[in-house]
């Protein structure tokens, strides 16, 4: 068995896609007499600052000699990649080995790539002590993936699908021909099995991506089988041919267990806390507040929810000061960038100045320890009253909404998260 690893030959001004050009070498490796078992398309980590469009890497597995492997992947490389941006560092890994018996060492790398930063150098000694053929252009910074996705097939432990369309080549760079009713009625036969195909409330086919390159449309699912009901009900312009990749999206894989006061930059956590500030909407629509860990009389830690986030930042506007909160997210400039909050335990009172009995005034304060009176109607409280308010929010999970989602975060509709959840579609 032979495991070709590939990574950063497209470009985001450009296009291209790196998952086409694994598409284009699992073509020519049929086309020499090979075989090939799965595809994996694998996200690394997401806050990494030299990340490609999508930040993923491609794996193919193959019985297929690794020699001649390795020869084709270059000629490809060489044919496809976007060199002329550069931004484009590509690199190619090829091991010899079945990926069921890929070293603990590149396994462990693999898991590195996906919650933190990982160097070039790393990448290319780890390849090297295991014997691996590998090759970098223009700085060769798509070593890095290659290997990740490499040894992604014993390094992960939890798996989701994508089935994409790829266009006509010479299509590239002109609009895509969809009809767009046809890829809403799909989402909805598929989901729950199939996620992130459309966002129902901004009208907008999620799986269709803007950018100039090969692929016309992707649906990612929990099964094959259900990514293959929703591509066969899309109608559009002529496909050349369908792909199944195995893939980490939509599994939080990026995320670890983090507490305020021992965060690190372009790390990604989930982390629980409670609101020490009012949310607040500031320039350019972006919406902050403050989060603490009394537990541990940590300082206080911003989150934000971005712009083009939308609708999520109607559901953060509704927190209350006192509300405890697990909030997830990457830690960028010392704050965290909002994915998913849960709400676990909300304020529903508040202390407050009492309002007069008589003609419903709010009370002014008697004097320094003598409660409060109303100098209309005479009357008098001992102090500060405790008041029942109303929440317009319900304890459980909030995401942000499908058109804002990263590829690798989970959705809410996926399950596994203790309490409820309140899907965004």
């Amino acid at each position: 068995m032979t495991v070709i690893g590939l990574d950063d030959t497209d470009s985001r001004t450009r296009g291209m896609c790196t998952t086409y050009l694994a598409t284009q070498l699992s073509k020519a490796i049929k086309q020499a007499e090979g075989s090939i078992t799965r595809q994996l398309l694998i996200r690394l980590n997401p806050a990494i600052e030299f990340k490609t469009r999508g930040n993923a890497a491609v794996a193919i597995h193959t019985d297929f000699d690794a020699t001649t492997a390795f020869e084709i992947a270059q000629d490809l490389i060489e044919e496809y990649a976007e060199m002329s941006d550069v931004n484009t560092s590509p690199g190619v890994v090829v091991s010899p080995e079945s990926p069921d018996a890929i070293p603990e060492m590149i396994s462990q790398f693999s898991f590195k790539a996906i919650r933190e930063r990982v160097s070039i150098e790393r990448a290319s000694e780890l390849a090297s002590t295991a014997g691996y053929a590998q090759q970098g252009w223009d700085g060769g910074r798509g070593r890095i993936g290659a290997l990740a996705a490499i040894g992604a097939w014993t390094g992960l432990d939890s798996w989701t699908f994508e089935q994409i369309a790829y266009r006509e080549f010479d299509r590239c760079g002109t609009p895509r021909s969809i009809d767009t009713s046809s890829v809403f009625a799909a989402a909805e036969q598929g989901y729950p099995q199939t996620w992130d195909t459309v966002d129902r409330e901004a009208t907008e086919t999620v799986c269709v991506p803007a950018a100039p390159g090969p692929i016309l449309f992707g649906i990612r699912g929990d099964s094959i089988a259900a990514t293959t009901t929703v591509a066969d009900a899309i109608e559009s312009e002529p496909v050349v041919r369908r792909t199944v990749f195995y893939t980490n999206q939509g599994t939080d894989q990026h995320l670890r267990d983090g507490q305020i006061g021992a965060l690190e930059e372009n790390k990604a956590y989930r982390v629980g806390g409670e609101v020490h500030t009012a949310p607040s909407t500031g320039p350019g629509g972006h919406v902050t507040f403050e989060i603490i860990d009394n537990r541990r009389n940590s300082a206080p830690f911003t989150c934000i929810a971005f712009e083009p986030t939308k609708r999520f930042r109607d559901h953060v506007r509704l927190l209350r000061v006192g509300d405890r909160l697990t909030v997830c997210g990457e830690v960028s400039a010392g704050s965290i960038k909002l994915e998913k909050f849960a709400l676990e335990d909300r304020i529903e009172s508040v202390i407050t100045t009492p309002n007069c009995p008589e003609c419903s005034r709010s009370m002014k304060s008697a004097g320094r320890q003598q409660g409060y009176r109303c100098r209309r109607c005479k009357t008098r409280e001992p102090g500060k009253v405790t008041v029942p308010i109303e929440r317009d929010i319900e304890p459980g999970w909030y995401e942000v909404p499908p058109q804002a989602r990263r590829h690798i975060a989970k959705p809410l509709v996926r399950g596994g998260f203790n309490g409820e959840i309140h899907p965004s579609r």
